[in-house]
Formats: structure tokens, sequence, C-alpha cells
């Protein structure tokens, strides 16, 4: 399908609604055609002429044809007519493919922020419903949603200073890779993977040192710190406990320290590991069954079973974690909507601190999508959150953060639940982008905020590019201290 724009160049709002309705399609785009092209094509047109702007959508689609068209006074600013374009579009499309997207056309990754602004401003809350239907066509038990997390997050963004910054350490090694996976993670059974760990946990711990001087001449203070990847547990106890003390020698771990290492997968947890996660200081972990189904876990490539998954939270419990995570998918390959909700009960019953509700994601980069699979129909996965949202908020969970993801079934949302005071801070500081986070290792990003902007700093995403050009990382990163030196100034 091709978008055509003619007057205006409205590419990003447009494709990103175009792919509510079309999440896996092919886009091609032309600007300002003599003629419009053949085949399925989407036409957006803006012009000013005779004191008011025209806007028109045209969209082709097989035998599909439909155009709606709008005229607002004057000579239009941009916002106000990418706005009303983007109505149009969606009003077509919603036609065309009888989808309603629940978020409507609110097409950006943190709709929290849309409802904490107008918290912020002193609107009620039936106003900020009424206003996002009106306006961006989100349906009310989102908005809701939307507006319960951003009251929930208050009191964490209130204590926030602008000199905290928090720690984030990747581990980009799985015992293999699951399905649905697009991140930058390597199976750890490899034999090139195996021998490429100790050099790597060499460079990381060089990484953590330098961190640790830039945020001490920078003056900061660390709030949280968090090992994710991967999973920082296909690592052996003792590689564990060498990342692990490096951070204890580098950075003052208080009690008012968050401090989170994601155990993830139960296939590479033991009492062991667990001893080493504890003897650090880390108080939180994640236990991630995404499914207790047998079957589900079989077909995402996963090499353990729900009662694995069971029996190492019971260990967590046994050795002392008081602030376990446990991570669930919707509309995983094979998972039925009975399925779905018989994982979510058992997670209740288990009563985990915090329970995190993703939605399937189909990313190019993972088998799922090189394998030709598809999302089936997104209502069944839409009664799938809703479930999960219903049952965890009667268990006494409360959503504390929320995000999208592009290509996510129905255009859905990832929730994270709490019980009340077990929220993890940093998933609120990563996922609302309002505090400075330092990063390390491969496919790690430091993020600096700034006030009205973030500066950022990639590492190199593969273990070898990491480990062969790690120089350049310290000097990216080196760049970066006048700015953090300047936070809060």
């Amino acid at each position: 399908m091709t978008i055509c724009f003619s007057g205006n160049s409205f590419k990003y709002e447009m494709e990103n609604i175009a792919r509510l309705f079309f999440p896996l399609r092919r886009f091609d785009f032309c600007y300002e055609p003599d003629t419009l092209p053949g085949g399925d094509r989407i036409w957006i047109f803006r012009q000013y002429a005779d004191g008011e702007t025209l806007l028109k959508v045209s969209v082709q689609s097989g035998d599909f044809l439909q155009d709606l068209e709008s005229r607002l006074s004057g000579e239009a600013p941009d916002g106000e007519c990418e706005l009303e374009l983007g109505r149009l579009l969606y009003r077509i499309l919603q036609s065309h493919t009888g989808i309603t997207p629940k978020w409507g056309i609110l097409t950006g990754v943190r709709p929290v922020k849309w409802a904490a602004e107008r918290l912020d401003a002193g609107m009620e809350e039936e106003g900020i419903c009424r206003e996002l239907a009106e306006n961006l066509y989100a349906a009310p038990e989102k908005t809701r949603l939307a507006i319960e997390v951003a009251q929930v997050q208050r009191p964490i963004l209130a204590a926030l200073h602008p000199r905290d910054f928090s720690l984030y350490i990747s581990i980009p090694y799985c015992p293999s890779r699951c399905s649905y996976c697009s991140f930058v993670s390597h199976a750890i059974t490899q034999k090139k993977a195996l021998e490429l760990v100790p050099k790597y946990l060499k460079h990381l711990v060089k990484e953590i040192y330098f961190t640790a001087e830039i945020a001490r001449n920078a003056g900061l203070f660390l709030r949280s710190v968090y090992i994710g990847g991967g999973t920082p547990t296909s690592l052996t106890a003792a590689q564990l406990r060498e990342v692990c003390a490096a951070v204890k020698a580098c950075f003052p771990l208080s009690e008012k320290v968050e401090y989170t290492i994601e155990a993830g997968r139960a296939d590479t947890i033991d009492a062991e590991k667990l001893a080493v996660i504890k003897e650090a200081g880390a108080g939180r972990i994640s236990i991630n069954p995404q499914t207790f189904s047998d079957e589900v876990l079989q077909k995402i490539g996963r090499a353990h079973t729900a009662a694995q998954v069971i029996g190492s939270y019971r260990l967590a419990r046994e050795v002392g974690f008081d602030a376990i995570n446990m991570d669930f998918i919707a509309g995983l390959p094979g998972e039925t909507v009975e399925g779905f909700c018989r994982s979510i009960d058992k997670a209740a019953a288990l009563s985990p601190e915090n329970v995190t509700v993703h939605t399937l994601a189909i990313k190019r980069s993972s088998a799922l999508f090189a394998d030709g699979h598809r999302a089936e129909d997104y209502r069944a996965v839409q009664q799938m959150v809703d479930y999960a949202r219903a049952r965890l908020s009667a268990a006494g969970y409360q959503p504390y953060y929320l995000y999208r993801q592009k290509n996510s079934v129905g255009n859905l949302e990832n929730v994270g639940y709490a019980k009340p005071g077990k929220a993890g801070r940093y998933n609120v500081y990563i996922m609302e982008e309002v505090q400075t986070i330092l990063a390390v290792g491969a496919g790690a990003v430091t993020k600096v905020v700034l006030p009205g902007r973030i500066e950022r700093a990639f590492n190199y995403k593969y273990p070898y590019e990491y480990v062969t050009q790690f120089d350049d990382i310290l000097a990216r990163k080196r760049a970066l201290a006048s700015l953090l030196a300047g936070l809060g100034n």
C-alpha cells in the first residue's frame, strides 16, 4: 500500500494510524504526486485557498474506496491539520476493517503523559475521558486506566531530584531465544557466545567503574539499579557474583536504593544464584512465566515447564525475597482466552508483589515474524488484558506503569501491576523518561534528562562489537560528563 502526501508531510502520524489497522503491511510513500498511483493507496491532502484550509483523505483498498474531507477556517497550523487528518483516516479505516482500536488515534508509546498533563492542569476524570473520546477517539476504559496509572505514579515522581540517576546493566544472554523476542540477546549455550562471555564481563566491569567515576564527579545520587537483559541468571553463579561485586564496589547501595535483578527464566534459576543476588543486596527479582501453559511454553521456545516456574518462585521465597515480579504475555501462539485467564488466576493465587501483563508485539526481527505468524483476532487479546485488569485489581494490585510498542496486537498496552507500596520505581523512571539513566553493557542506552530534551549515548548492540569497539563507548559516555555536571543547576 502506498501513502501519498499532497500539501503536507505528516508521514509519522499517518503511517502510525494506518498501522493500527494494518500492523504488518508494507507501506511505500510518495510526496506531491502528479497522479495518484494505482493499487491500494491512501491519499493525505491539504490545501489553503479562499480563506480556509481544505483537508481530505482518500483510501483505495481492493474494491473499497472512500473519501472524507474537512474544512478549517483560515490557514490552520500544522498541529491542528495533522490531528484532523488523523481523525479522517481513522474513521475511513475503521469503516473499512471493522476494527476499533481502543486507544483511538493516540499512537504514542506513553499515553499516561496525556492523562498526567491534564490532571496536573486540574481537569476532572470525566472531563479527561470526554476530551480523549471526542478528540482522539480513545475508549473511556483506556483513559481511566491511564488516569489511574498517573495517580499511582504521582508520589514516585514527586520524590525525584534533578541530580538523581539510575544505573542499568545489560546482560545480553539467554539460554535460548524465545520466538517472540526482538531484543539483542544471544543463546549462551552456543560455543562462540560461551567463549566471548568472559571478555564481555571483563569489559562490562570496566564500564561499571568508568560510569561510577563519571557519576561521582558530576555529584549525582543513585536511586535505583536494574540488571536486565537478556537473562542475567544465564551467567554462572561466579560470573553473576563478579558483576554484582563491581556494582557494590562502585556505588553506594543504601536501603534507599532500589536494586532489581531479572532472574527471568526458570531454567536459569537455582539456589546458588539466588543466594548471590540476595548477598549482593538486590531486593527485587523477576521470575517470568509468560504463561502457565506447558504447550504454549513449548511453542515459544522455552525449555522449562510451568511447574519449574512455580518451583523457582517458591525457592526465591525460601531464600527471603519479598519483592518478586512475574511477566505474562497476552496473545502468544496457541494461547486461548481461557488458558490465559487460568495463568492470571494462578499468578493471583501465588501472590507475587508485581505482575506485568504485556501484549504480544510481533517484531520484524523475531522468529515469529520470520515464520509468517500473524496475530489472530485482536478482540481475543483484548479479552485477555481486560480479564487481567479486573482479576488483578480484585486481588489488590494497582496499575503503576503503562506503555505500548509498535506492532502490538490491537495497539494494546503493556501494564505493570503492583501491590500497594511495591511499585518498581525504575520501571516508572524509564518508561516515563523523567530521570537520567546511566546504562552499561551491549545494547544499553544512556539517557541524560535535561529541561526540554533528552541526550542519548548508544552502546554497540552486540557483545562482539561491544568488546572490540569498547574505547568508542567510553568516549561517547565521557562526552556526556559536562551535561551530567550541569544537572539541576
